[in-house]
């Protein structure tokens, strides 16, 4: 490893090996040093110190007696494992009273739960880790000192050339390679709107809807508005009286509610955007891949003709949250803003990321592992309606068919905290509609939200027959 930054002091008060040997013994207490990490060697150390040898050999053999280091013959001194010195300080530090002011809170997140019905979770144990490998070792093997470059703000061009081909033929966007942005996440594709679009705005959401970019726009947006969404999505009347410019939607599957717009509404939509120059929408493609019923739903920013549609995608869901690669396409108009304002940013995606990414999909290996996972969650969502159809004399379900949750609401007067709490306490683990609730629920009935794609087959029937019990 590299020489410690010790800050010596040459006072009196303490010998130097002292020093020494009390600053690496924290380090190791602290979880800064971990086991097996090896340490400098005596000559190196008092070389970076400007001590003597002898005054590092002093410390090193203080350590060793008290078992905080080993040596090793001909290799050096190691770190070695002291776990048990941990837990023992942290029972200590309890038994004193440390942090017991908040004990609920630690408690809550502590929580261990036999089945959790996440709405945001997927399943990676169908992931093509094979496939993966083998475009990561073929890119890697060449000796292409491009990939290690600095590339294009926007992201290859290469890579929004496939991304464009992607979008038109899996959701008949139209747009150029030039009008795609690539980013490490949607939160960044989003801050980068405070430039495009200015700070000067006034954003309605759906409500309830996704918090995460609600919370974004509240940052630097001059207004923010919630508009209620009705079973055909947002309101496009309660848009035109809320004194917006700019909305955000989720038209293909909303988030929370499930709500497909129908072509109706989404001419509505489009219609209120081209009233004036300064609006425009925000179309969250959210969960679009996956529909288990009819025809695919084109996204909005197909029937735009007016170039009023700003198009946000992710590679989140359809192959693995780590992945933090996103998509934004831009109207002509906005794209000569971004040029303007915003065009000087690096881009923030790894150019070996997007060769990778940009080979999967050109490959044909994502379409084929998009076709297995529909495949394998419309197993999971028609195993989840059938055990839940016993509690739909008291339950409405919605939602169903797309997307990778459903909705199930209470008939009755009865609280949404109760509903969880009756679940937790069989260690189950559920989601309520009032967590993506902006501000005052527009729902009065108690609505959970029920994930799918995290769970196996079995733990869905497992745990729908514990919440049988309760609910």
């Amino acid at each position: 490893m590299n020489d410690l930054a010790i800050q010596l002091t040459e006072d009196g008060s303490r010998h130097l090996y002292e020093q020494i040997y009390e600053y690496i013994r924290d380090e190791i207490k602290e979880g800064k040093l971990l086991a097996g990490e090896k340490l400098p060697s005596t000559r190196s150390l008092a070389e970076y110190l400007q001590v003597a040898r002898s005054t590092v050999e002093l410390a090193y053999g203080q350590l060793l007696s008290e078992g905080y280091i080993e040596a090793s013959a001909y290799r050096g001194y190691y770190v070695c494992r002291v776990e048990e010195l941990y837990q023992m300080m942290s029972e200590l530090s309890r038994e004193k009273g440390d942090g017991a002011d908040k004990p609920d809170l630690q408690q809550k997140q502590q929580k261990a739960f036999d089945y959790d019905f996440s709405p945001n979770a997927i399943d990676m144990s169908a992931f093509p880790f094979g496939t993966w490998r083998k475009i990561t070792k073929e890119i890697l093997s060449g000796d292409r000192k491009e990939l290690f470059a600095l590339g294009e703000p926007r992201g290859d061009k290469d890579f929004r050339l496939t991304i464009c081909r992607y979008l038109h033929s899996s959701r008949g966007v139209n747009a150029s390679p030039e009008q795609i942005i690539v980013g490490a996440g949607n939160d960044y594709l989003l801050l980068l709107l405070q430039y495009i679009l200015g700070r000067d705005i006034c954003v309605a959401f759906e409500n309830p809807s996704y918090r995460r970019a609600y919370r974004i726009f509240s940052s630097f947006a001059s207004g923010v508005v919630t508009v209620p969404v009705d079973e055909n999505g947002i309101s496009v009347k309660q848009l035109a009286l809320s004194g917006a410019n700019v909305a955000y939607c989720m038209p293909s599957h909303q988030y929370p509610t499930g709500v497909v717009m129908p072509i109706g509404r989404r001419m509505e939509l489009l219609k209120w955007a081209a009233g004036a120059s300064d609006r425009y929408l925000i179309e969250d493609d959210y969960d679009s891949e996956f529909r288990y019923r009819g025809k695919p739903v084109p996204s909005l920013q197909a029937s735009d003709t007016a170039g009023k549609v700003i198009y946000i995608g992710t590679f989140s869901k359809s192959i693995a949250p780590a992945i933090r690669v996103s998509f934004m396409v831009l109207p002509p108009a906005l794209l000569k803003r971004y040029e303007r304002e915003c065009g000087f940013f690096s881009s923030t995606v790894s150019r070996i990321d997007q060769t990778i990414l940009n080979e999967f999909i050109r490959s044909g290996a994502f379409e084929r592992h998009l076709n297995k996972m529909r495949k394998l969650y419309k197993e999971k969502h028609d195993i989840l309606l059938e055990e839940l159809k016993p509690l739909l004399k008291k339950y409405r379900l919605s939602g169903e068919y797309a997307g990778l949750h459903v909705l199930l609401t209470s008939r009755e007067h009865v609280e949404e905290e109760t509903l969880l709490r009756r679940a937790e306490e069989k260690r189950v683990r559920l989601y309520g509609l009032h967590e993506a609730s902006l501000g005052p629920s527009l729902e009065q009935e108690a609505t959970l939200l029920i994930g799918y794609a995290g769970l196996e087959k079995e733990e869905i029937r497992e745990g729908i027959g514990r919440l049988r019990e309760v609910l």
